[in-house]
Formats: C-alpha cells, sequence, structure tokens
C-alpha cells in the first residue's frame, strides 16, 4: 500500500523551523508591490485634492462632482457657495469639488 502514498521525510527539510522566514517573504513582496503600485499613489492623489480644495477662493471657477460649472461667490469652512446662472446660487460641499478651472470657462459654458 506504500505505492498510493508518499513517505514524508521530515529529516531532509533539516527541522521544522529551518525556512520558517523565507514562508513570510512572497507575503512581504506582496505588500511592497501593493504599496508602491496602489496606496502610495492614492495616498498621492488624495492630498493634491485637500491642498487644491483648501486654496479655493471667491471668484475661482470650478467644476463639482456632479458636473456642475460655476463661480464660487462665498467660501466657508465646509461649504460653497456657487453661481451657476445669473442671480442661481448654489450650496455645495466644499470636498465635491473635483477641478480648478481656467479663467473664463464659467462664460463660455
Amino acid at each position: 500500500m506504500d505505492f498510493l502514498i508518499s513517505t514524508a521525510n521530515a529529516q531532509s527539510l533539516g527541522g521544522a523551523g529551518g525556512g520558517s522566514w523565507q514562508s513570510f517573504l512572497p507575503l512581504v513582496a506582496l505588500f511592497v508591490a501593493f504599496y508602491f503600485m496602489l496606496i502610495r499613489p492614492q495616498t498621492k492623489k488624495a492630498k493634491e485634492h485637500r491642498d487644491m480644495v483648501s486654496k479655493i477662493a471667491v471668484g475661482d471657477e470650478v467644476a463639482t462632482a456632479g458636473g456642475i460649472i460655476g463661480r464660487v461667490s462665498d467660501a466657508g469652512e465646509s461649504y460653497l457657495s456657487l453661481e451657476v446662472a445669473r442671480d442661481v446660487t448654489i450650496k455645495v460641499q466644499r470636498f465635491q469639488v473635483t477641478q480648478l478651472l481656467p479663467k473664463g470657462t464659467y462664460k463660455s459654458a
């Protein structure tokens, strides 16, 4: 019956603790790859967005995540008032602004 089951050769591995640190090496390499390919670029992009949102001032032309284009008429700590048409102002959350537009984009849109 030995031809169906291979026998274990514990002596050939050099003991139980011989290669335990080597089994974590692929896991560490995978974490390093995820850090440089996913985590680091995402945190860099989030930091750039935070910096851009904190620098928004009255008179800037912005685009929101919902696609609304307007000029900032009032800037608070958490909210912005956007003028989207003549005498039409809406209030949006500051973090919803995705892009600062060049001057004159609002008039041409």
